[in-house]
């Protein structure tokens, strides 16, 4: 069959593309309906009694519609020493019409153009459902320079450069607030289902909605190298791979087509040797070429893989190759990282225990206000967790932070340190601060790196899909790995790992391992794993360039769901083959053992090659995906 189309570049407008083309808008299926009008017109012509020139004329479009593309091909094949099924079956259908049998050839152009149109619609689909989570950037940007305001195209954009991002613009460029605060729709990158707060220090995404608020944004990447464009490019990179059976499948049909050439002209030639007609031993070789010829087994394999990652990209997760969907299916052990992976990666109140004599929320509010300044991660925790509360944080002075130590400010006339105690070792769920509010302590915060929702169900799930347990490999100490060992149900710990030490438990397994992780120091070992998964906020880190697949919702759940599509995509694949196969084997021998007739020839091969074609676009479907969570 025809080679799969590949997806066009990136548009240069930026209007966003629809979440999926209908089968007709591929020029692959106008083609096929062209062919197919024709040969039912001629058809409808011949029945009828109609005028022969007209029924040849119409049959002559149905060739020209339909043909001329594989065809053309063929050709271009043939001139590198490749012989293509689909010269074929154009040849195939050019003899049947010279011994008069033109219906006949007719209708395998018809269905061979219909099967080129199906795998046409698989790729378009794999990159349709993509680009559906995705908005694409926006062309313009408003880049400040020495205070001066300039609308300048995005692609111009340096790392940097200075852009305003006003309310209910989308941002022009990957980068990290340098001033304002606002509300951020990310859910074309992360999935995220509601906005989520964006203040100075904070990084944004090209392509996200920006809310109530203005934003100045230092632009952290240029344009081809956003996390938007990058995913794009892989979506590209998906459908021009091949997967390690289609290329098995490819080596062998050139091989085989020879084979099925060299059989054709003995079809023809031995048996009028032996007396029979010109006609006779024609319309039997070209009807053992047709049933011969491998275009089910050539459809076997991409369909199924592409549908697969066409699924699993609707449902956030980004499969870069046909490659790395069928490894997907040979993982028989997952290492998963600690933070960030089965945690959230960002630290949370979780508890705030007031001392006697003083209010939490008061006490909590007086920290917020001193802790608004500082970059540290444990300061968002505290911030964050007074306006979880709706408390209002106060404006603070005379602020001072000490590195491992603390900050110290005064907030509404007092003042207010939070500084970790002299003799923390922490606790079971986290780390513990001291809030003292003119040099008494006043509370104590518990923060912890909260476990994923979903963490303990996806670990069941993966051990139901692997059959094996699950390992934890984090750089944490033993403590903390344990507790969340405990809650997801992991028995298999090892903490304290540093990155090469993951790479050696990763390839010492002896069995494919995947890896999930979400950091830069994760990199290593998922490119050293069979199967290397980056979850979503990874987008930015070297996790995006040496993982296999990519989490974009950030949803741990979605890993045991790809692997089950996987290996849903897998047995399509061996269903296609035997099918194509005992079609072909039963074909063939009825050929040369008996009678086949020419119509019924070209419906039982062609009818496969559909057959095989539809079987792997059933992925497709919603509740492919749901099957597997």
């Amino acid at each position: 069959m025809r080679a799969l189309t590949e997806p066009t570049s990136a548009p240069t407008t930026r209007t966003p593309a629809p979440a999926r083309r209908s089968l007709l808008a591929l020029p692959e299926a106008r083609w096929a309906a062209g062919s197919l009008l024709a040969f039912l017109l001629g058809l409808g012509t011949e029945l009828a009694g109609g005028p022969t020139w007209l029924a040849w004329t119409l049959y002559l479009v149905c060739y020209a519609t339909g043909g001329w593309e594989p065809a053309l091909e063929g050709l271009r094949a043939l001139r590198e020493r490749t012989l293509d099924v689909d010269l074929l079956m154009i040849v195939a259908a050019i003899g049947a019409a010279s011994i008069g049998q033109v219906t006949d050839g007719g209708l395998l152009i018809v269905i061979f153009a219909t099967s080129g149109a199906l795998e046409a619609y698989a790729t378009a689909r794999t990159e349709d459902s993509v680009r559906g989570l995705l908005d694409l950037a926006p062309d313009t940007a408003v880049r400040v320079a020495d205070g001066v305001e300039e609308t300048v195209p995005a692609a111009e954009l340096r790392v940097g450069d200075v852009i305003v991002v006003r309310p209910g613009e989308r941002l022009g460029a990957d980068g990290v607030v340098v001033e304002g605060a606002s509300d951020v729709d990310q859910s074309t990158i992360t999935g995220e289902s509601l906005p989520v707060s964006r203040t100075t220090g904070d990084e944004v995404f090209a392509g996200t909605l920006n809310g109530s608020g203005a934003l100045r944004v230092r632009v952290g990447r240029d344009a081809s190298e956003t996390v938007i464009a990058r995913i794009v490019e892989m979506v590209s990179e998906a459908s021009r791979t091949q997967a390690p059976t289609q290329l098995f499948i490819e080596k062998v049909e050139q091989r085989y087509s020879v084979g099925v050439v060299v059989a054709t002209l003995a079809v023809f030639a031995v048996p009028m040797l032996f007396g029979d007609g010109l006609e006779s031993a024609l319309l039997r070789a070209m009807t053992f070429m047709i049933v011969a010829s491998p275009c089910a087994v050539v459809l076997a394999t991409m369909p199924p893989l592409l549908s697969a990652i066409a699924n699993a990209g609707r449902h956030g997760v980004l499969v870069k190759s046909a490659v790395a969907m069928e490894r997907l299916a040979e993982v028989r052990r997952v290492a998963l990282d600690k933070t960030g992976t089965l945690t959230e990666g960002r630290p949370r109140i979780t508890e705030v225990r007031g001392a006697p004599g003083h209010d939490a929320d008061e006490v909590l509010a007086l920290a917020a206000g001193a802790e608004h300044l500082s970059e540290h991660p444990l300061a968002h925790a505290i911030v964050a967790a007074a306006r979880e509360r709706g408390l209002d944080v106060p404006r603070a002075d005379e602020f001072q932070a000490v590195a491992g130590h603390g900050v110290s400010a005064t907030v509404g006339g007092r003042r207010v340190e939070v500084t970790r105690p002299a003799s923390d070792g922490g606790s079971a769920a986290g780390t513990v601060v001291v809030v003292t509010v003119d040099g008494v302590a006043a509370a104590e915060l518990e923060i912890s790196d909260r476990l994923r929702p979903d963490a303990a169900a996806a670990v069941r799930a993966l051990r139901e899909v692997t059959g094996t347990e699950p390992v934890l490999l984090t750089g944490d100490g033993e403590r903390a790995a344990a507790r969340v060992a405990d809650e997801v149900g992991i028995t298999d710990v090892r903490a304290r790992l540093l990155p090469q030490d993951k790479v050696e438990a990763v390839r010492s397994s002896g069995e494919p391992t995947m890896v999930v992780g979400d950091g830069v120091n994760d990199a290593p070992a998922l490119a050293a794993a069979h199967s290397g998964v980056a979850m979503g906020r990874a987008g930015a880190d070297l996790t995006l360039e040496t993982a296999d697949v990519v989490v974009v919702r950030d949803e741990l759940s979605a890993v045991p769901a790809v692997i089950d599509l996987s290996r849903r995509a897998r047995r399509l694949v061996k269903q296609n083959l035997v099918i194509a196969g005992t079609f072909i084997t039963v074909l063939v021998v009825w050929d040369l053992a008996g009678h086949l007739p020419l119509p019924l020839g070209v419906a039982g091969h062609e009818g496969s090659t559909v057959i095989v074609g539809l079987n792997g676009l059933r992925l497709l479907r919603r509740g492919a995906w749901s099957a597997g969570r």
